[in-house]
């Protein structure tokens, strides 16, 4: 066995134990640790697949801010959290849950085993397009040439997603800012840290989202990045929750969506299709709509883990 099989049999078992460890903890909090380091180990099982994009994406999205809001879900469970943990589900059903979970990762894997060798594949079409595109990275063509139709229904499915944490805020609250007003330690460390990240964050998001044309990279991580430094600096008290019923608030969450809305219809009447680029300015066109969703997914991300509204704008 060589040393790089031995690496891949070790990380794949380290998944399967994590994941394993997560179902069988009882505590709430204890879970979502563990599901932050599940991200980072499939993070890493990506790198080995040659996959730096969706490693990227599982890093920033799957680990980094999905496991700040189950955090925060956790947090506001555990008043409840206590009385419940001495309702155990029966043994039958325990028992069928777990024969039901085993006979679907069977399936899978059977599906997966099953595949012809050499499996089906557009790979080699995708390539050959490429230059049509003027970019470099297959992933960003995939996402914004070749299926762009489904990468603009994701983006407003994330923007609907807000407007329904948004929904669960009171009467009373709507309009106003998402929880109470954060008071720290101006010594302290997380002060510290939104004082020394945030500069060098931002920087990696910009590099991320350029960079994204012609290697590893996008909107989806630098648009994760440059939210998990806005979220810090939330959290430490030294920027201010937006009130929800702001203007500009409301014109960057919808920004990235409506851009590329608008130059997908444009693409009637310069290309012959919808979301069809003009010869020649594929390129341009898609950093410009990129551009637009690392502000929009950045804000709707952001404003995920401040949650609904809970004060008036005024407090």
């Amino acid at each position: 066995m060589t040393i790089s099989i031995a690496i891949d049999v070790g990380l794949a078992l380290l998944v399967l134990a994590v994941a394993a460890w997560i179902i069988a903890v009882r505590d709430a909090f204890a879970a979502v640790v563990g599901f932050v380091a599940y991200g980072l180990l499939l993070a890493l099982v990506w790198v080995r697949l040659a996959a730096v994009d969706v490693a990227l994406t599982e890093a920033a999205i799957g680990s980094g801010v999905t496991g700040g809001l189950l955090l925060a879900a956790a947090a506001r469970l555990r008043s409840s959290e206590a009385p419940a943990a001495n309702e155990r589900p029966g043994a039958t059903l325990r028992v069928l849950t777990a024969l039901l979970c085993a006979g679907i990762s069977l399936g899978l894997a059977v599906a997966v085993l099953s595949l012809p060798d050499p499996a089906p594949t557009l790979a080699p079409m995708a390539a050959a397009n490429l230059p049509a595109t003027g970019l470099g990275n297959g992933v960003t063509a995939v996402l914004l040439a070749y299926r762009a139709f489904d990468t603009l229904l994701e983006k407003v499915v994330l923007l609907l997603s807000l407007i329904g944490v948004w929904s669960l805020a009171p009467d009373r609250a709507w309009g106003g800012r998402p929880g109470p007003r954060r008071v720290v330690r101006p010594d302290g460390a997380l002060v510290f840290l939104t004082q020394l990240l945030p500069p060098v964050g931002i920087v990696v998001a910009i590099y991320i989202f350029w960079a994204g044309a012609d290697e590893p990279g996008g909107a989806f991580p630098g648009g994760t990045i440059l939210a998990a430094m806005w979220i810090l600096s939330m959290l430490a008290g030294l920027v201010e929750v937006p009130a929800i019923s702001r203007r500009s608030l409301r014109v960057v969450l919808v920004l990235g969506a409506a851009l590329f809305f608008a130059v997908g219809l444009a693409g009637f009447f310069v290309a012959d299709a919808f979301l069809a680029y003009p010869m020649g300015y594929a390129k341009p066109l898609i950093l410009v709509i990129e551009a637009a969703l690392v502000l929009s997914i950045a804000a709707i991300l952001g404003m995920l883990v401040a949650g609904p509204p809970e004060r008036t704008e005024e407090r």
